[in-house]
């Protein structure tokens, strides 16, 4: 009843597995297999472009997406979280990929809401797809077709989606070759995919900022730490264990900006996600690296203890819903975005509190720890990553450095307790 009425309350969560029928044989209801968390699309004040078309007026968009478990039924789930007016879907299709915006033909299915071709999402609102028959396979790739007949502002996205999406005028829903007139690696609208849950099925959330979301990873490779942490638990066997991606590029703790802060969003990205009984948090180095730098230069510098009791917030609120939550220590971040605009993101004083929020992670907080600081730090320069695992801007991680991440999770430490 917790989940339903904070549902209710937002008109931003998902929706509850309550409300969900449980169509499958041997089902028991729905379950995430892939996430992208809603973001409010920032105005041109803010010194990163957005990259993306500010409507889809008459347009098609394809999107792809790695799923992590499968099923025989899928459903989506669409987003206007942000959006000011009401958002209308003409068509929505969903199909398997075979590469690029191609898609396997006997595969697509025409999606409906409510029994109708069309929906109209009201302002701040999700909406859920009807169930199509559909046998995919986890780790397998899906994409998602919307027509958008009318004017379709792109207030709600997610913008770190580092996998191409297709643009094409006009419905183009049910082509099996679309041929678009764009592309971008930003996603709107699109925020949920949904398979029939197997029997004991669960779901694993993952709730960070940018190394989360997979800044530094391939664009269309699936090398994120999430995704190699999703193949690994596929290979170890078992019951399929869902592995939801909530991280957002830029996500803070205690504020707003390329994003909501992880304490306004935490029941829409973790609470409300069914069958979820353990989420992993990683975030914190944007509430230290932002103040002082072109990304928020009237920000103050907040203090260890600032963060600290906002993820003793987020503790509580995972207990009290009764998920496990799990702490990832902040990875080094030595030298950060130096001779950049962005200069000033690492000094010395913030290096400090990256530590002290680090003791903190490890210190029994949490129900169970996940160092990956150790994972990636170059042991012959403290406080500063791999020059293998680095991006590029001492930050981020690449692909080998997410590799790296996942492969030093013991899996037991998410094993259903």
């Amino acid at each position: 009843m917790y989940r339903l009425v904070t549902a209710i309350l937002t008109g931003a969560a998902l929706f509850c597995v309550s409300l969900l029928p449980a169509t499958a044989q041997n089902s028991t209801g729905w379950i995430g297999t892939w996430t992208a968390s809603p973001q409010p699309a920032w105005q041109a004040d803010f010194p990163i472009p957005l990259g993306f078309p500010s409507n889809y007026f008459r347009s098609t968009i394809r999107q792809v997406a790695r799923i992590s478990i499968g099923g025989r039924k899928v459903r989506i789930v669409l987003s206007n979280e942000y959006g000011t007016q009401p958002l209308k879907v003409g068509a929505a299709h969903v199909a398997i990929t075979t590469d690029g915006a191609a898609i396997k033909p006997e595969s697509d299915r025409a999606l409906t809401f409510g029994g109708e071709s069309s929906i109209t999402i009201p302002p701040g609102a999700p909406a859920i797809s009807d169930p199509v028959d559909l046998t995919v396979a986890p780790l397998s790739e899906l994409s998602v077709s919307l027509y958008f007949p009318e004017s379709a502002a792109a207030t709600t996205m997610h913008w770190d989606g580092h996998q191409t999406a297709y643009v094409a005028a006009g419905d183009k829903t049910g082509e099996a070759e679309l041929k678009p007139d764009s592309t971008q690696t930003q996603r709107v609208f699109l925020s949920g995919i949904m398979v029939d849950a197997a029997e004991g099925a669960r779901a694993l959330v993952l709730f960070g900022d940018s190394i989360t979301d997979g800044d530094g990873s391939t664009i269309d490779g699936n090398d994120r730490w999430p995704d190699w942490l999703a193949k690994r638990l596929q290979e170890a066997g078992g019951t399929p264990v869902a592995v939801l991606n909530q991280g957002i590029s830029g996500a803070k703790i205690l504020s707003d900006r390329m994003g909501v802060n992880a304490l306004a969003r935490f029941d829409r990205d973790v609470l409300n996600q069914a069958h979820a009984d353990t989420v992993v948090l990683m975030m914190g180095i944007n509430d230290l690296g932002w103040p002082g730098t072109g990304l928020a230069p009237s920000d103050a510098e907040p203090t260890a203890e600032q963060i600290i009791a906002g993820y003793k917030q987020l503790i509580e609120r995972a207990h009290t819903d009764g998920l496990r939550i799990v702490g990832a220590t902040l990875t080094p971040f030595g030298e950060a975005f130096a001779g950049s605009p962005f200069e000033g993101y690492y000094t010395a004083d913030k290096e400090k509190i990256r530590l002290a929020l680090n003791d903190f992670i490890r210190s029994g907080a949490f129900d169970a720890v996940i160092d990956f600081d150790k994972a990636v730090v170059d042991p012959a320069k403290p406080g500063h990553i791999k020059a293998e695992f680095d991006k590029g801007d001492h930050l981020h991680p690449n692909a080998a450095g997410y590799k790296a991440m996942a492969e030093a999770i013991d899996l037991g430490v998410l094993a259903h307790q």
